[in-house]
């Protein structure tokens, strides 16, 4: 059997989405898919958007930074509009790689200390713009993950908040690689309780919540994700020298 293109796994997970968001009750379109190509090959981040998907995520400002222009050229030459990406940043943000951030993401998941968040917000001030970030907390509780304890999130957001500059979507969290089920849920159920309690203390919206990969993000919608990044289940196995 030929092996899975982009374009089938993509109808899959849309389709395994669709499911995870009925059984829960919620819209399908409560949910969108960030294509993590970290590593991918760029003629197949081609091919996921001629099948749609605009919404891509990385997760290395070293490698994005060569990455963007170069994909932008290869969809031109698709006869796709290289205008309608959504670039999305999903790993660990050093504050001093923060300059190098700005301006090129339609929403940065990681933002992990009120440090970081005011770096970012002097540079997009400066620059005369509003940078999109998400708050990442710790859910998991593993010394190596990065992000806020839970219960230094309401009085962070609410600074983070008040940064000229910044567009504070929401929170992101990841739980613990090889978790079982009920872990997972009670995990991405800690993280939506944590945004109800800050929305309520805060007085913000915060719209986003980011959690769930290609492991677990059915365990993530059943608990209120709206954004799940998906790296695997779209494009299989990732390369070592993507081109």
């Amino acid at each position: 059997m030929a092996d899975p293109t982009v374009a089938s796994r993509l109808d899959e997970v849309r389709d395994r989405i669709a499911k995870a968001c009925a059984k829960a009750g919620r819209p399908e379109d409560a949910v969108k898919l960030v294509a993590v190509s970290k590593r991918i090959a760029l003629p197949l981040v081609v091919e996921a958007c001629l099948a749609g998907q605009w919404d891509l995520g990385e997760n290395r400002i070293g490698e994005v930074v060569g990455r963007q222009p170069e994909l932008d050229r290869l969809l031109t030459e698709a006869g796709l509009p290289a205008e309608k990406l959504r670039w999305h940043f999903i790993g660990h943000l050093q504050s001093n790689k923060a300059g190098k951030a700005t301006g090129r993401f339609h929403l940065l998941h990681s933002v992990d200390s009120f440090k970081l968040a005011a770096k970012l917000a002097r540079l997009a001030a400066d620059a005369d713009r509003t940078e999109s970030v998400l708050v990442e907390v710790n859910i998991s509780g593993e010394v190596q993950k990065q992000g806020l304890a839970p219960e230094e999130v309401s009085e962070a957001v609410g600074r983070i908040a008040a940064l000229p500059g910044l567009d504070l979507r929401g929170l992101m969290g990841m739980a613990r690689y090889g978790a079982t089920e009920n872990e997972l849920r009670t995990s991405f159920a800690s993280l939506r309780r944590i945004a109800d309690r800050t929305r309520a203390s805060a007085g913000l919206e915060l719209p986003e919540l980011s959690m769930g990969m290609s492991g677990d993000f059915e365990a993530a919608i059943a608990e209120g994700s709206t954004l799940v990044r998906i790296g695997g289940a779209v494009f299989g196995p990732r390369q070592n020298n993507p081109g």
